[in-house]
């Protein structure tokens, strides 16, 4: 094997599992503190299910024989027929594994934000594992498994469709079918700690490093100029809303602004980090932070409790970026896209979006129904009241307000 790649992705694997407990922090800096630490556990115990499920069944869901373009076989299953070694140079297709498993880790952390403070972690453990199987791995084998939209010619780096896409529409279904938080909107449910929002953005920031820059898997030039583009788009993510809060949001520059749009331009550079230029992914940024600003005004007017908007940011977001993709990708990275004559990539772009969109709807509303069904996924209105620390851990840290 080649050491060097081998070392840049194994040090990516790690960034990219930091960024499920800056997820975390991220999450639960936004919610009230008397439900914090159930925020953070259910990110933090995705990387204990998903890490499980990923290495019995979910990775050759993915990544195994291709059944019809759809799913993959179960040639792979515990991991049978991956070795630890490549040939000829190649990267060790155990560590592509681990590497793939930690994205499919974080995405169902990303969804559970659209139900934070009220849902039964029981209920959440079982939903994760059906999701993960059914509508993560799914998407993984069209894309990057050899599947159909990979075989359309659908382009996505880093998981524009697979990872934010699926989690953002999944979130935006999960939302409406547990229904409000109690007093929501009547309420205020301010974040109670705004320094855990920024710290989880750092860590996010950083791990989004390894998460784009390792989908290149070698250290080479299309991983720099993935390194290259996260960080400009985020950048102009970042400066775009904290100027919207300031221009529109009571005259003053939102901290939670400039973290949020942070995150909107990382969501957005994720499918074209590897094929689209750095000048481009500023432009990518910017109107990623204008969209999904816009996004969560959208749902606050309709009064949908997307608790922590994932949809407003990672599904929004997720699907400009991989439109954009087929509009700025550059000739020297990839095909192009339209603006350098290539306009057939912004069609497999709109099929893939589309595509995506409805089945992680769908699936994701029915799954949710099921379980509900089953077991009931909401905490009763006195387990809620208290806060879900208490009530489904029997711990809290520092005052329940």
């Amino acid at each position: 094997m080649d050491g060097a790649n081998t070392t840049f992705v194994l040090i990516s694997t790690a960034m990219v599992m930091l960024m499920i407990p800056g997820l975390g922090l991220f999450y639960a800096g936004l919610v009230r503190a008397k439900s914090a630490l159930s925020t953070v556990m259910q990110c933090f115990i995705c990387m204990g299910v998903v890490g499980v499920v990923w290495v019995l069944w979910g990775y050759t869901l993915a990544f195994g024989e291709s059944i019809g373009g759809f799913i993959g076989g179960f040639n792979h299953f515990a991991l049978q027929g991956v070795a630890l070694e490549g040939a000829d140079g190649e990267l060790s297709p155990m560590l592509f594994m681990l590497f793939q498993g930690m994205f499919a880790a974080i995405t169902p952390a990303l969804l559970a934000g659209a139900f934070a403070e009220r849902i039964k972690f029981s209920a959440f453990l079982v939903f994760v594992v059906l999701w993960s199987s059914l509508v993560y791995s799914p998407v993984a084998h069209w894309v990057w498994g050899g599947g159909w939209l990979g075989a359309l010619g659908a382009l996505d780096f880093a998981g524009g469709n697979v990872v934010h896409m699926t989690s953002g529409v999944g979130a935006l279904a999960a939302a409406m079918v547990i229904g409000r938080r109690m007093g929501f909107p009547r309420e205020p449910m301010e974040p109670h700690s705004i320094m855990l929002v920024l710290l989880g953005t750092g860590l996010l920031w950083f791990g989004w490093f390894g998460f784009n820059g390792g989908s290149a898997l070698a250290a080479d030039g299309i991983a720099v100029n993935a390194f290259v583009t996260t960080n400009t788009a985020a950048a102009a993510g970042a400066l775009t809303w904290m100027l919207i809060t300031w221009r529109f949001g009571g005259g003053k520059p939102s901290a939670i602004g400039a973290a949020s749009g942070a995150v909107a331009g990382l969501v957005a550079i994720t499918p074209g980090a590897g094929f689209v230029e750095p000048m481009p992914a500023l432009l990518i940024g910017i109107v990623a932070a204008i969209v999904s600003y816009a996004a969560i005004e959208f749902r606050i007017r309709r009064q949908l409790d997307d608790s922590l908007d994932v949809w407003g940011i990672h599904g929004m977001s997720g699907t400009w970026g991989a439109l954009a993709v087929g509009l700025f990708a550059s000739t020297a990275l990839s095909d192009g896209g339209v603006f350098t004559g290539n306009s057939g990539q912004f069609v497999s772009q709109l099929i893939a979006t589309v595509a995506t969109w409805a089945y992680a709807f769908i699936v994701t509303w029915i799954l949710f129904k099921l379980v509900d069904v089953v077991m009931k996924v909401r905490v009763s209105e006195a387990d809620e009241a208290i806060g879900l620390d208490a009530s489904q851990h029997g711990e809290q840290e520092g005052s329940a307000v």
